[in-house]
């Protein structure tokens, strides 16, 4: 906009409307950049003009129940003895039906970078002692604290409310009041390191869907062991990600510029045709978070610490204005879809019975509704009744899809569910296959890849092993070849979907394809 002072009732009214519609695109934010005209060309305005302008978008906002805060200003050199300023603003709804923004972070990078440190510190809203105190609250199991190695994947959440302000487990608030006062939650992966726990790594990128991805280097030890392999993962798997370099308290200067520039090499390779951007100022983070969103080649790259908490507010104010990746069309197309959830994960909670956790990938599940489960062993589905949905740890009536939440089923006989599952509307008539065929590219493999070979593979949440039972017009496959596979399950059959990204591994082969045919 180029200037908002003193408009007529009727303009006022037709940029409430603009404004209730460029929220609604958003799914509840929106970006306004003052003292630009409509083709882009920066003309700046005056102090009072500024004012009058900032003064008119706060009424609109009031008008549609949002907050606004400024993001950053600029001078304009523009032949004028007055300065002139363009400001940019952030415009956030308080979301009607308790529908939060809901991004998904996956947290990579090698064994001993500072994943659950990084992540401790955000979320707690406490700083490091440089031993490990942050990240005691992020472990699941015993063994976890005992070593200090993740194994498992553990999920964290921070939240940013409508005026741009942090919202975490600092004065002391539980996790419901979290999401009670916030606009915009950012729910944070965190994935085991060591390559041990490799398998787990890739099941968490795989199922759970992440829109981001933050891969982190320590800046003492540079690009080492898993670190090749998770950026690897990431971008086979399409996940756009930046990268956080962390402990740079530790070393100088030069060790961490050094850091940089290897990031930065490996980043242009052709592999990766990546653009490198190097965050070091407010100014630089908003940009980065912007362009991030409209160009998945730019990689931006913060440098930080845990322990004195350096460049860590840069980090908040990415992640506040990072805007979520499909828009409110592609939402709304894929909630006419019939109901389908994947289930990620069972356990049984005391006193409710079986729970099971999962993203709903397409359609609309409310409370009450009569939904089929399978695949069982024989490939068949068995009925369910969904008794209540949780997300985030509160009550929810209604899930949309691409969100993530749990199921509890009461009594429900926990024997008959596993990972890999889905729940699906009794009309769907599933697609269920113990063959299959896909068109993959080998991407690392030590001899030659045969008939009768026994991998791991990958589909969304489905995780099986499956024999190589027939290459299409090849005998054999060798490190970088294309070809179409058929692949048969060993125990059960699975519920595929054609065109699904799919991802195999066996000790150190790796590949990617998508499936064919069923």
């Amino acid at each position: 906009q180029l200037k908002l002072v003193n408009p007529s009732q009727y303009r006022f009214e037709h940029l409430v409307t603009q404004m209730k519609w460029r929220l609604q695109e958003g799914r509840g934010e929106a970006v306004y950049q003052i003292g630009v005209e409509d083709n882009g060309l920066l003309v700046g305005l005056s102090e009072e003009e500024m004012r009058a302008s900032l003064k008119t978008l706060r009424r609109m906002a009031e008008k549609v129940g949002a907050d606004i805060t400024v993001l950053r200003e600029r001078e304009v050199d523009y032949d004028s003895d007055v300065p002139r300023k363009i400001t940019e603003v952030l415009v956030r709804k308080v979301p009607d039906n308790q529908q939060f923004l809901d991004l998904r972070v996956a947290v990579l990078g090698n064994v001993d970078s500072g994943k659950s440190t990084l992540l401790g510190v955000l979320t707690q809203g406490e700083l490091d002692n440089g031993r490990g105190r942050a990240r005691l609250n992020l472990f699941r199991h015993l063994h976890e604290i005992q070593s200090g190695r993740t194994s498992s994947i553990s999920f964290e959440i921070l939240g940013f409310n409508s005026k741009g302000e942090v919202v975490n487990y600092s004065d002391s608030r539980t996790a419901e009041e979290i999401c009670e006062s916030s606009s915009k939650m950012i729910t944070f992966i965190d994935l085991a390191g060591h390559h041990k726990y490799l398998k787990t790594t890739i099941f968490g990128l795989t199922s759970y869907c992440p829109d981001f991805a933050m891969l982190v280097v320590s800046a003492n030890t540079g690009i080492a062991g898993t670190t090749r392999e998770h950026l690897g993962l990431a971008m086979a798997l399409k996940v756009p990600f930046f990268i956080v370099i962390s402990k740079v308290d530790l070393c100088s200067k030069a060790t961490v510029e050094r850091t940089v520039k290897q990031l930065e090499r490996i980043l242009k390779q052709p592999g990766c045709n990546k653009l490198p951007l190097l965050v070091n100022s407010d100014d630089d983070a908003v940009t980065a978070a912007q362009q991030f969103a409209q160009s998945p080649n730019i990689t931006p790259i913060f440098t930080l610490s845990s322990v004195s908490g350096e460049n860590l507010d840069l980090l908040k104010v990415f992640l506040n204005i990072l805007p979520p990746l499909t828009n409110s069309k592609e939402q709304e197309e894929l909630m006419q879809q019939l109901t389908e959830f994947q289930v990620d994960e069972i356990y049984t909670v005391p006193e409710v019975g079986t729970v099971v956790g999962g993203t709903l990938s397409s359609g609309i599940c409310r409370e009450g509704e009569n939904l089929v489960v399978g695949p069982t062993d024989d490939g068949k589905f068995l009925r369910l009744k969904v008794c209540s949905i949780q997300r985030n740890r509160s009550a929810c009536r209604v899930l949309r899809a691409g969100q993530a939440a749990t199921l509890p089923h009461g009594p429900f006989d926990r024997s008959l569910l596993r990972k890999g599952m889905v729940m699906v509307s009794p009309e769907m008539n599933p697609t269920i296959c113990s063959v299959f065929e896909a068109e993959i590219v080998l991407l690392f493999h030590a001899t030659t890849f045969r008939k009768g070979f026994q991998v791991t593979v990958h589909v969304g949440n489905v995780r099986q092993t499956a024999i190589v039972e027939k290459i299409h017009g090849k005998d054999k496959l060798r490190t970088g070849e294309k070809a179409v596979v058929r692949f048969r399950f060993i125990k059960h059959p699975e519920y595929l979907k054609i065109g699904a990204k799919l991802l195999f591994r066996e000790g150190v082969t790796k590949g990617i394809g998508h499936v064919t045919d069923l």
